[in-house]
C-alpha cells in the first residue's frame, strides 16, 4: 500500500496489467500514475484491492489480449473506480463488453497498429509451409543433404486458392498480398463486403472445400470459437493447409492435431494456440507444421506504434475527449 500511495502524485491514476518494455514503461510513467501489477510482486486479487484502496483510485486500466486476466464483472467489482479499459491487442475477447456497457466503462483497442505485421506474418507462414522452408533449413543444418540428397518437393504458391475467414483489416491485407503472388482469394465473414472483389462464402465448410489454403484471421467470440472444427478440416482435405494468426480457440486444437496425425490435411502454420504458452506435444515432431509463439505482431515498429496509441487513448480519456480507437459496446 505504501508504494501505491507514493506513486499517486499529481498524474492521472492508471493500472498496468501487462509486461511492457522499458521505453513503453517510461512513456506511461511520464504521463500517468502507473500502478504496475508485475512490479508490485502481488497476486492479482491483492493488487487490485490495494489499487482500489488508495485515496485517488485508478480510473483507467491497460490490459493485454490473450492473457489470463479478464476485464469482467469480478474485475470491475475489485476496482469499481475504473471507467476506461485500454487493450494493447486488436481483439477484445478478454473484455466483457456487455459488462463495460452496463457500468459505463469505455474501451479502446490497438486498432490497426498490428495489421500490416500480422498480414506479413501470415503470408510468410503460408509460404513457409507450402515450400517447406523451415523443414528444409533444418535438413541442411543436420547435415542430411550430402547423405540423403535433395529435400522432398514443396508446393507452388502461385495459383493457390486461398480462403480467408474474417476479411477485416488484417484479412484484407492478407488478401492483397496473396493476390500479388497470383493466388485466387475467397472469404467468409459475418456478411458480404461490397468493397471486396472476392468470392463470398456464407458457410465455412464450403469455403474450406473450395480452398487449397485456409487462413484464420477472425476475432474470437461465441460465434467463431472452434469455427474450424473437424468437419471444416475434412472439407479442406488431404492437400490442404491451415494458417491461424487469429486466436487459438478459433480452431478446435485436438481436432487439428488428429487431422495432421492422420494425414487428413497436408500441413499448418500456427502463431496461436488454445492453451498458450502450452503447445500440443504431437505438433513438435511434425515437419509439416510451422509454429511461432504468438508473435505475428511483434516488430520494433509495431511496438513503438502501440506505445504511442496506448498513451494517446489514455490521454484522450483523461482529457474528456473521444478515444482514438474506440470499441463499440453492445
Amino acid at each position: 500500500m505504501a508504494s501505491f500511495a507514493a506513486a499517486m502524485s499529481g498524474k492521472p491514476p492508471t493500472v498496468l496489467l501487462r509486461l511492457v518494455d522499458p521505453s513503453f514503461a517510461v512513456a506511461l510513467r511520464e504521463r500517468f500514475r502507473v500502478l504496475d501489477l508485475l512490479s508490485s510482486g502481488q497476486p492479482l486479487p491483492a493488487f487490485l484491492a490495494a489499487a482500489a484502496a488508495v485515496p485517488d483510485p485508478p480510473r483507467a486500466a491497460v490490459v493485454m489480449g490473450g492473457g489470463s486476466i479478464r476485464a469482467d464483472a469480478a474485475f470491475f467489482d475489485a476496482v469499481p473506480s475504473l471507467r476506461c479499459v485500454v487493450s494493447t491487442a486488436a481483439g477484445v475477447d478478454h473484455i466483457d463488453l456487455a459488462e463495460c456497457a452496463r457500468r459505463g466503462v469505455v474501451v479502446a483497442n490497438a486498432g490497426k497498429v498490428y495489421s500490416t505485421d500480422v498480414a506479413d506474418h501470415a503470408v510468410g507462414m503460408l509460404i513457409d509451409v507450402l515450400r517447406r522452408l523451415s523443414a528444409a533449413e533444418w535438413y541442411v543444418r543436420r547435415g542430411l543433404w550430402p547423405v540423403q540428397g535433395d529435400y522432398p518437393l514443396g508446393s507452388k504458391v502461385s495459383g493457390k486458392r486461398v480462403g480467408i475467414i474474417g476479411l477485416g483489416n488484417i484479412g484484407s491485407l492478407i488478401a492483397k498480398r496473396l493476390e500479388a503472388l497470383g493466388c485466387t482469394i475467397s472469404y467468409n465473414s459475418t456478411r458480404p463486403k461490397d468493397s471486396a472483389p472476392y468470392s463470398y462464402f456464407a458457410d465455412v465448410r464450403a469455403l474450406a472445400a473450395d480452398s487449397d489454403v485456409l487462413v484464420v484471421s477472425c476475432a474470437l467470440n461465441k460465434e467463431t470459437r472452434h469455427i474450424v472444427d473437424g468437419g471444416v478440416l475434412d472439407a479442406l482435405g488431404r492437400e490442404g493447409v491451415l494458417i491461424n494468426i487469429g486466436r487459438g480457440a478459433n480452431v478446435d486444437e485436438p481436432e487439428l492435431v488428429r487431422a495432421l496425425l492422420e494425414g487428413r490435411i497436408a500441413g499448418a502454420g500456427l502463431d496461436v494456440f488454445e492453451g498458450e504458452p502450452k503447445v500440443p506435444a504431437e505438433l513438435m515432431a511434425m515437419d509439416n507444421v510451422v509454429m511461432t509463439p504468438h508473435g505475428a505482431a511483434r516488430t520494433a515498429e509495431s511496438r513503438s506504434d502501440l506505445c504511442e496509441r496506448t498513451v494517446a487513448n489514455l490521454e484522450a480519456f483523461f482529457s474528456g475527449k473521444p478515444l482514438l480507437t474506440p470499441v463499440m459496446l453492445p
